[in-house]
């Protein structure tokens, strides 16, 4: 990459259930693969900034569904996001990948505060940057932060990693077989045709300020990867209709 060339600089948003390998816990094996991956791509020039959810812990809405108050859930959930990002950036330094955690909420034994300057300084510096504790806030998803941070850091994309599901899909394809995988897609279609990817207020954020979106599975081995380095995987969400479908 020259001197002149703005290197690619992406957020790229790890639900909980990437880290448990869709079960309660964290599952090494699994986080191994996914920091190898990103190692490769970061070597590759890429600037990576990492939200991470915590549903592999807790999540606050089915927590508030036995009794708990929302928003105490919330912040168990919150909590468990950071088990996350603390287990990833064990996993990355590891491998040699130079990472700084950074959390919405003060955690100054374990990570910095939630700077966004500092973090694109970080960034810059060729470090990956992950981010816990969602908002700091209950009654927000990470999906809507991830969209956020997106923006504050000012990425060039943001990849959401699905688990089970390789794209958007018209339907849900593990209950209707006849439901297509959708190669490109507009936010406000998404929006109309109710479908459940990330949360609306996430959508609408990236649609508001032309961020660009792509929804891609982790079944695939490698897919981490190609996604964080550009390759066309999975379904691209953006703004605009592209000119040769209109």
């Amino acid at each position: 990459m020259s001197e002149t060339t703005k290197p690619r600089r992406v957020l790229l948003k790890l639900s909980g259930e990437v880290f448990g390998g869709g079960s309660v816990g964290l599952d090494p094996d699994v986080i191994s693969q996914i920091a190898n991956q990103i190692k490769e791509a970061r070597e590759a020039g890429v600037q990576i900034a990492i939200v991470v959810g915590g549903g592999n812990f807790f999540r606050g809405a089915e927590l508030s569904q036995r009794g708990f108050d929302r928003a105490r859930a919330d912040y168990v959930g919150i909590l468990g996001t950071v088990m996350n990002a603390l287990a990833l950036q064990d996993f990355l330094e590891q491998v040699g990948v130079s990472t700084r955690v950074q959390t919405a909420i003060a955690m100054g034994q374990v990570a910095e505060s939630y700077i966004p300057l500092r973090a694109i300084r970080h960034l810059e510096k060729g470090r990956v940057v992950v981010f816990g504790a969602g908002a700091g806030l209950p009654y927000f998803s990470t999906d809507t932060v991830a969209a956020q941070r997106a923006l504050e850091t000012k990425c060039d994309e943001m990849l959401v990693a699905k688990n089970g599901v390789d794209g958007v899909y018209t339907d849900d394809p593990r209950v209707n077989p006849d439901a297509r995988l959708l190669r490109d897609l507009t936010y406000q279609d998404a929006l109309a045709q109710g479908l459940k990817v990330v949360d609306a207020a996430a959508f609408s954020l990236c649609m508001d300020n032309n961020v660009n979106m792509r929804v891609f599975g982790m079944n695939e081995p490698g897919n981490v990867k190609r996604a964080l380095l550009g390759e066309e995987i999975g379904t691209l969400v953006t703004s605009q209709q592209k000119e040769n479908e209109k």
